[in-house]
């Protein structure tokens, strides 16, 4: 009994590769060319140079952070408004005479 399990649990274990999560990602499931790296080397082999690389550092700052930090402003100046409003936070006027 003892070896008719063991040797269930072996076979398991031996196509465990069709329980895996991401069973698509496999590489015992990709078949052909698509493990060869064509992008990275040249058909002899040898490694390819590195791509241009075309920089927007600033460009890309301004566009990300100004609007979103504007936005920000704006929300937190009427949330701030409709607190007072409302009288739930209302600040106070200390005077340090």
């Amino acid at each position: 009994m003892a070896l008719a399990a063991g040797r269930s649990l072996r076979t398991l274990f031996r196509n465990s590769a069709n329980f895996t999560r991401n069973a698509g990602l496999n590489p015992r499931s990709v078949k052909g060319s698509a493990l060869s790296r064509s992008a990275v080397t040249s058909t002899s082999g040898a490694i390819l140079p590195n791509p241009v690389k075309t920089s927007f550092g600033l460009t890309r700052m301004m566009v990300v952070v100004v609007p979103f930090l504007y936005l920000g402003t704006c929300i937190s100046k009427n949330f701030a408004a409709l607190l007072e409003e409302h009288e739930i936070f209302v600040p106070d006027d200390d005077d340090d005479d």
